[in-house]
């Protein structure tokens, strides 16, 4: 298929489809016309991509994950290297939520101070 057809079908743009090959993620195979040219495959190898990037994994993160697919695993979080991002990626989010947390009690806490705190103003028979 061409790259037109390939964007279609895997939801992107051929501009994306020719940063994916220029950063070596995507085969950059042509024809003897030279249009480049993709099969199921490398459909496959974008939607393992697009589906980690929406998990929030950068570009370069999703690169374990087609090389084990280019290496003829079914899946490609099936390699050491996939499970080493996976693993990765695990402690940043725990990292952020711990941070999260804190931050959340950081505003209850100052919630509850300001609910039991003195009386509120009133300017003009309006409270600020």
């Amino acid at each position: 298929m061409r790259i037109g057809e390939l964007a279609a079908r895997a939801g992107t743009t051929t501009r994306t489809l020719r940063y994916y090959e220029s950063r070596g993620l995507l085969p950059a195979r042509r024809d003897t016309k030279g249009h480049r040219t993709y099969d199921e495959h490398d459909l496959k190898l974008l939607r393992q991509i697009r589906t980690l990037q929406d998990f929030g994994f950068d570009l370069e993160e999703t690169r374990p994950f087609v090389e084990c697919l280019r290496a003829g695993h079914p899946e490609g979080d099936l390699c050491p290297a996939s499970l080493a991002v996976y693993r990765r990626k695990l402690g940043e989010l725990d990292g952020l939520i711990d941070e999260l947390r804190a931050v959340r009690a950081k505003i209850g806490l100052r919630l509850a101070m300001a609910e039991e705190g003195p009386p509120r103003c009133e300017l003009g028979g309006r409270e600020l």
